[in-house]
């Protein structure tokens, strides 16, 4: 376990890289050193290493969802590229399959093998890039899935205390777009296991935009593999898919959170926003389990004054989504905070909402 990057032959580590070639915003500065680890033992090892020295050190996944500053990663920089999904043999107590993937997957690929292999669970979450290892951390969530309903348990290690550790799905504390993971350097993700329905069809739709597009009622289901198709397409209308051909792409998807609020919040605001509705328009609101209620934050931007499209010389909002802030070409980090900035007080001044940011920040902050 104790070995130096020296002694793993199969380690490659590049000096000085542009962390913005890494990154779907192209953004951010260099790093002094980037360690690709292609095995577990790998992982530990230069984990091991940076923590024995007392070195700063970046876990990296597929880069779309970091905001990495201009003047880059004084550390290193560990980019997980363990590979490997095992479908179990057996199955939970409440009759789903278990499947075990290494934390290097890509996230897209593994969700398109378990749709071929007629498992459903996370179909709806197709198409969104990045890696298996980092999905748990702010518990990936699309049309109406959440990653957390079908983990079942997270494998890391545990740098505080040196050792590996599972969690349950309980321990891993998911919430809305957070969990245990998020927000804490302290583990890094090695494996994750996934509670799978076998079923050719999806498990129940819950967004009525994906329900209305697949031509079934919310709460129905539909063929996986055709879940699938109309969500990619949806997302790419969106520009939710890397696509180099497409500018729009050039993000790190959804900016900013939907604010989830009480009932008192959501009364004030609605005070607010009654004046401005047209005829037959409504603001669109979602419940959640405890009561409170989820309010779209595209929305909220776009009457904020800042619609698709909107631009603030080398960065903007895209043409095909109000969440997502892109860099329109040679843009700097800081750049685009300062039009996040804008957007966040903009949305607050106008209807007291505090948007919260999805990204994780790294070397800078809002």
């Amino acid at each position: 376990m104790a070995r130096s990057l020296s002694t793993i032959a199969l380690v490659r580590v590049v000096e000085n890289v542009p962390l913005a070639s890494m990154t779907t915003l192209k953004l951010g500065g260099p790093a002094r050193r980037v360690v690709e680890a292609e095995t577990e033992t790998e992982v530990l090892a230069v984990v091991w290493e940076t923590d024995r020295t007392r070195e700063k050190l970046l876990v990296l996944g597929g880069g779309s969802n970091v905001v990495i500053s201009d003047e880059g990663f004084d550390g290193t920089v560990l980019r997980v590229a363990t590979r490997g999904v095992e479908v179990q043999h057996h199955v939970n107590r409440d009759g789903r399959v278990l499947v075990t993937v290494q934390a290097g997957e890509p996230w897209d690929g593994f969700v398109s093998e378990m749709v071929s292999r007629d498992l459903a669970g996370v179909e709806c979450l197709s198409g969104i890039p990045g890696l298996v290892g980092a999905v748990p951390m702010q518990n990936v969530g699309a049309y109406g899935q959440d990653v957390g309903e079908t983990i079942a348990t997270v494998r890391a290690w545990d740098r505080d205390l040196g050792r590996v550790v599972t969690f349950s799905h309980d321990e891993c504390r998911f919430a809305y777009r957070s969990s245990i993971f998020r927000g804490s350097s302290r583990y890094v993700i090695l494996g994750v296991t996934f509670a799978l329905h076998s079923s050719r069809v999806s498990t129940p739709l819950g967004y009525a935009e994906l329900a209305r597009a697949l031509s079934v009622r919310e709460g129905e289901h539909a063929p996986l593999s055709r879940v699938r198709d109309v969500v990619v397409e949806l997302r790419r209308k969106k520009a939710m898919v890397a696509y180099s051909g497409d500018p729009d792409t050039a993000s790190a998807g959804s900016f900013f959170t939907n604010p989830i609020l009480d009932a008192h919040a959501l009364s004030a605001l609605r005070l607010r926003v009654e004046s401005t509705l047209s005829t037959n328009e409504s603001m669109p609101v979602f419940p959640v389990a405890d009561g409170r209620t989820k309010v779209s934050a595209a929305w909220l931007i776009e009457r904020a004054g800042f619609k698709k499209g909107t631009r603030r010389d080398r960065v903007g909002l895209s043409n095909k989504h109000a969440l997502a802030l892109t860099n329109r070409g040679g843009a700097t980090t800081q750049e685009l905070l300062a039009f996040a900035r804008e957007i966040k007080i903009g949305v607050f001044t106008r209807f007291g909402v505090l948007l919260e940011t999805e990204p994780v920040f790294v070397g800078v902050a809002m």
